[in-house]
Order: C-alpha cells, then structure tokens, then sequence
C-alpha cells in the first residue's frame, strides 16, 4: 500500500539517540513533540536496546502508529544479551568507529525511491550530541541536522572548554598523586559562565594521567564536531541555567533550552503514543502502591542512575546509613550496580529495615518523585534526575559518580539550593546525618522550599504557547528542521 499525498508531504525526523538509558529517555519525549508537530519520526535504537525494550514492555509494545516507527543499526560491539547498561567508553569507541556505515544504509533504505519503505522523504535528523557521526550522513543527504545534548547546560560548557584545560595544563595530570593532594580543590576562573567551581566539580573524564586518554579525546571529538551543527538543543530551561546558556553565544551554532521535556510532553494528547515507552528494565507498580499508603513528605527516594558502579563497600555503608537514620525509603536497585559482583545487601539490613523500606529494580522515577509521600532524592545527580527532581519540587543528596553529574551537583547545592553532597569516599555516619537533615532538619526545610520555587519556574517554561522553551521549539521546527539545506 502507497503512502497518501498527506503522508508524502509530512516532513521525516530521523531520531537516533546515544544507545543508554538516560539518553533514550528524553529523545523519545522529544520525538514525541516532534510527532505531535506533524512529522512522521523514525526512531533508531541499537539492535540490543531495541531487544531490551521489547523484553521489558511487551513484544508488540512499539506498534503505535503508522507515522510513528521504530528502526535498529548494531552497535558493533560483541552480541550480548544481558540485561545491563553496556560499558560506556567501549560504546563510544565502538558507536564512533562502526555505526556510520549502517546509519547511512538506514537513511537510504528510508530514502529509496522506488518508496518500498513506505514513508515520506527525511527532511532532517535529530541526533544525540555525542553520536555526532551522523552529522557526515545528513550533509550527504543535504538535510539539516540538530545535535540534542541532553547533559545540562553547564554541564556541556565544561564538556566545550576540555580544551582550555589542556591548554592551561590542568590535565593531563603529571601523576595520580593530583587525585588525592588537595590540587583538586583549585578554584577555576577560565570558563566564562562558571564561577568559583573548583577543579573536582569539572566533568569526571579530565582525571586522568594519560595524555592520550580516549574519553579526552572522544569529549574533544564531540564538541569540535557540534559546531558543523544547524543547531543544539538542551533539555534544560533558560532561567535555570541563563549564564552558561549565555556563554554558549560565541562558541557553537544556535542553542536552545527546549526543556524539562517531561513537561512538554505532556502537551502531546494522542492515547497511540502515550504507550510507546522507553524503559529498558521492566517497571514494578508495586513501588507506587506502597508510596500511597506513607505520609506526606516521609520517603526517600534513592536511586543511583542507570550507569553508576560502586563498590560492595560502598553499598553498605549507603546501606547502613539509610538504615540508622530511621527515615522510611524506596530504594531502586539495578542487579549491575556494583561491579563485577552480584549486588547483595547485608542481610542483617534488610530484615533491620523491612518495616519502613522497599527495595525494587525500576519503577517510573518521573511518577514516584512526583508521589506526595517523597521529602528527599538520594541521587547520582544524572541530568535527568536531577531536572525531574526539580520539576518535581523535591531536593537532593548528591553522590555524583562520573561524567558531568559533578557539576550538576556542584551547581544543586550552590546555585540553585536545592542539594548537599556525600563525600565520594562514602562513610555510613555522613550518610545517616545528611539524610535526617535533609528530611527533618533546618537546611532540608530551605532546601525543600527553594525546590518548590525552581518547580514553579519549570512549569511556567513549559507551558503551552507562552512557556520560554514551548517557544523555542517552535522555533526549532519553524527555523532549523522545517528549512532545507542549501
């Protein structure tokens, strides 16, 4: 069957996030909008995210609509069919080196003009930031294409000045003793729109002692090629982050704030698409059953993201802490949190706890922080979780693993007010003292009030016509993805 002249005409959005958890999430909101906005999207995943998704939702969970489709490529890296976030540099090693050829393939088996794919010409591709290989593919095609970081804007402006560093000296360090002798606490004032951060708040990458480190260079790769952009787009909202939005205007393409996308979406009103999900672990109900039956503002809930490995120590003393601060918890547990080990919690703890705790393996994070029962978020500081977080009016203790979530948290408890940070080297008597101040204490009333003013700012971002970042896709759409390339 043909396509019909109102299909034919319908503009084509490629949309290919980075293949983890984290970046899936809020491309698929996006292509969502896009969808609501009139164009027919395909989604690509990689072939083993796309069987972790199938897996978790349901064999015919992706069958949504017509207009609506979802394609894979391989990742090239070794067929696995665990349930578990690939390693992350040898998925970047292996996305940069390998994923262009069957990307291009792709676009030319849903270009081909004898129409066998049944769907309208692409237009444009939206891709993630850091798969910016596929920026080579749409100039070949002559289509524009719009790069979506979805690291927060300060985040990404460290990510953009790696090369300041270099250039300063400030990696790669001379030996590992810069670790661990206080030169980490060196303040930085070379990154226009950062002020006082101290070197250890700078994305995780940069410590190291090897000149030709490959996530250096990979971050180096990435921010040079987002430049040969149409555009970046940023889930974030402009009065949150207005000095590093601000600082972006010398550097790179147009960048647009256009979130917190879980927000927007909520503006797309089409039952087909409310199915279509993107959680690759399968979501236990059960989480928000037991929230209903808890007090207001009584419940912290801990998660450590989709990527962050600790040690077996590590957890347990995460583990005591929680238990002897008496606080009632819900805490979602990845089986890969620790690595190289099963993730077993002290049996001693889990019958000490079983009356005020729940433990489960997922759950749909956006409706549990939204759950009157949560006071506090023992969190990663992920960018996701920490913008739902807000959005949600909840604060924060951050535990920042790797990559930019140092300078999410950095920015959570001094800009915004809303986060106090745990030591990485974690200790169980930190954990319990933060965790009552944070849920009973005078700093946790503050911060839980500041968190309720940044939600109110989000929401008004996000409104409908008159919202800053509803506005700004708009013109997304209307002046990056709508114009052909010249």
């Amino acid at each position: 069957m043909g396509l019909n002249n109102v299909e034919v005409n319908k503009p084509h959005a490629v949309c290919i996030p980075y293949p983890a958890q984290g970046h899936i999430n809020p491309m698929l909101k996006l292509a969502k909008i896009l969808h609501h906005k009139g164009f027919h999207i395909t989604f690509v995943n990689t072939e083993f995210n796309h069987r972790r998704l199938l897996r978790s939702r349901g064999p015919h969970s992706l069958d949504g609509l017509s207009s609506f489709r979802f394609e894979t490529i391989p990742d090239g890296l070794p067929t696995c069919d665990a349930d578990a976030t690939q390693d992350i540099p040898s998925l970047c090693k292996s996305t940069t080196e390998t994923c262009l050829g069957p990307f291009r393939d792709l676009l030319a088996k849903l270009n081909d003009t004898n129409n066998t794919s049944n769907v309208p010409p692409i237009t444009c591709i939206v891709s993630d930031g850091i798969m910016s290989f596929t920026l080579a593919a749409a100039q070949e095609i002559g289509v524009p294409e719009v790069l979506f970081w979805t690291t927060s804007a300060c985040g990404y402006l460290c990510y953009m000045h790696y090369t300041t560093l270099i250039g300063k000296g400030f990696t790669p360090h001379k030996d590992a003793s810069y670790l661990t002798n206080g030169y980490l606490e060196t303040t930085l004032d070379c990154i226009p729109g950062l002020k006082d951060v101290r070197l250890r708040d700078l994305p995780s990458f940069w410590r190291t002692t090897n000149p030709d480190d490959f996530m250096v260079k990979f971050v180096l790769q990435e921010t040079e090629r987002a430049r040969k952009a149409s555009a970046i787009v940023l889930n974030t909202f402009e009065t949150l982050e207005s000095d590093a939005l601000e600082a972006f205007q010398t550097l790179l393409p147009p960048v647009y704030p256009i979130g917190p996308l879980h927000l927007l979406v909520k503006h797309v009103d089409d039952e087909n698409l409310k199915g279509l999900g993107s959680s690759l672990w399968k979501e236990e109900p059960e989480c928000i059953q037991w929230l209903d039956n808890k007090e207001p503002n009584s419940v912290v809930y801990v998660y450590y993201g989709s990527i962050t490995v600790m040690t077996p120590n590590q957890l347990i003393e995460f583990s005591w802490g929680l238990a002897n601060s008496q606080q009632e918890f819900l805490w979602i547990i990845t089986p890969d949190i620790v690595s190289g080990y099963e993730s077993i919690l002290p049996p001693e703890f889990v019958e000490e706890t079983k009356n005020r705790g729940m433990l489960a393996s997922w759950c749909s994070q956006e409706e549990v922080l939204n759950h009157p029962a949560i006071g506090g978020f023992l969190t990663h500081s992920g960018w996701n979780s920490t913008l739902e977080s807000i959005s949600s009016g909840v604060p924060m203790l951050c535990w920042p693993f790797f990559a930019e979530q140092q300078i999410n948290s950095w920015f959570s408890e001094t800009e915004w007010g809303i986060g106090m940070e745990i030591e990485n080297n974690v200790k169980r008597d930190e954990v319990e003292s933060l965790v009552r101040e944070l849920m009973d204490g005078a700093k946790g009333k503050d911060m839980k009030e500041k968190a309720m003013e940044w939600k109110k700012l989000a929401e008004i971002s996000a409104q409908k016509s008159t919202g800053s970042s509803y506005v700004n896709i708009d013109k997304v759409v209307n002046d990056v993805l709508l114009v052909p390339k010249h």
